[in-house]
């Protein structure tokens, strides 16, 4: 995942920055690659001042939520193997029951809980299909336990037919990889493991490079991932005493590379309402929605290109997408581009903690459920 414009001011704030500065990846940029992994186009990580594809900070999710665990850990209470079963609101707070451990009554109730969020679904009574804008395609995410040589990069090879493998360095001696596919929404997200393996071994058949390499370590991955690629739109992130952020509230989709600096920013927007709204829940509601709203809007745009721009279907398609790549580096097509790459930046953050009572007084009382590895 990667930290960027305001994102990098929280975490700032936070006085985590150096802690996410030295464990992040380090990678020298992004690049498409033939199917012989020869750079057929690239951008450096200092494109843009370090917004680009890859931006100046990328870093493990795991690893991210391990610095962001341990700087909070005396003023936190975690509790994993469990989830929310139930939600149950009142006058005076909500009342939760949980799979494994015991009710519990909190004043408030925040979801963080991803794209397809537990909270989301018993607080605003729908289901997925009522908030999840599908764009188009699947992607799948997953470690693989070697190495891939890619010289420090992020890169990415495309296959006619929408079809893309990306893979970056890992930890050590380990490989991230991404695999993506064009296709309407077909319901392969609620499917078992096993049968998306399949799907992505089918889709996959024939494309060269280090396809046949990573789907044959794809079946004993233990941290395989598959979903939609898609957007969670809402018209409004709180109800009563509950509220949404991060991606179970607006997730701007992995092709904006946006969706952690977009949480980033919205838990702080939220958590500083909160502490200044001296208890007034609703107002505090209000402000993070108003203040939130344009920000998110903005940053749910899509690339130019959208979807098809990452997967294009043809040879020719692929050949397009390189040479409009780069083209980015050069004047005049680079300062077209600007805007693209800098909307993490387009919001002014507040200094909440110039004017509002202390933050754990108010993380006293409210339970944030959060995926979390």
């Amino acid at each position: 995942v990667d930290i960027r414009g305001a994102a990098r001011d929280v975490v700032e704030r936070m006085g985590v920055l150096p802690a996410i500065r030295a464990a992040s990846l380090g990678e020298r940029g992004f690049a498409f690659v033939d199917e012989h992994g020869k750079h057929q186009a690239s951008l450096p990580a200092t494109f843009m001042g370090g917004e680009g594809i890859v931006a100046e900070i990328e870093i493990l999710r795991g690893e991210l939520s391990s610095i962001l665990r341990h700087r909070t850990r005396h003023t936190t209470e975690y509790r994993f193997d469990d989830s929310v079963e139930s939600l149950v609101e009142g006058e005076d707070g909500v009342q939760a029951t949980f799979v494994n451990g015991p009710p519990r009554r909190f004043d408030l109730v925040i979801g963080a809980d991803g794209a397809h969020s537990r909270v989301r679904k018993l607080a605003f009574d729908a289901d997925d299909s009522r908030w999840i804008a599908p764009l188009g395609g699947y992607t799948a995410y997953f470690t693989l336990p070697f190495r891939i040589e890619t010289g420090g990069w992020f890169v990415i090879h495309n296959a006619p037919g929408g079809r893309a493998i990306g893979v970056r360095p890992g930890g050590q001696d380990s490989t991230q990889v991404m695999l993506s596919f064009l296709s309407p929404p077909l319901g392969y997200e609620r499917q078992a493991a096993v049968q998306q393996k399949v799907i992505l071994e089918e889709t996959f058949a024939g494309v060269g490079w280090e396809v046949p390499r990573v789907l044959a370590a794809m079946w004993s991955a233990t941290d395989f991932y598959f979903d939609l690629i898609a957007q969670v739109r809402m018209e409004q992130w709180t109800r009563g005493r509950v509220g949404l952020l991060g991606d179970a509230a607006y997730s701007p989709s992995p092709v904006t590379g946006l969706g952690t600096s977009l949480a980033l920013v919205g838990a702080y927007v939220l958590a500083g309402e909160l502490a200044r709204s001296g208890g007034a829940y609703d107002v505090a509601f209000a402000h993070y929605e108003s203040v939130m709203r344009d920000y998110v809007t903005q940053c749910q745009e899509l690339p130019p290109g959208g979807v098809e721009g990452m997967l294009p279907r043809s040879r020719r398609a692929i050949w397009m997408r390189n040479e409009s790549m780069r083209m980015m580096t050069r004047w005049p097509i680079r300062n077209i581009v600007a805007p693209v790459f800098h909307k993490a930046d387009a919001i002014v953050l507040d200094d909440y903690a110039a004017s509002a009572q202390s933050p754990r007084a108010c993380a006293d009382s409210v339970s944030t459920v959060a995926n979390c590895p």
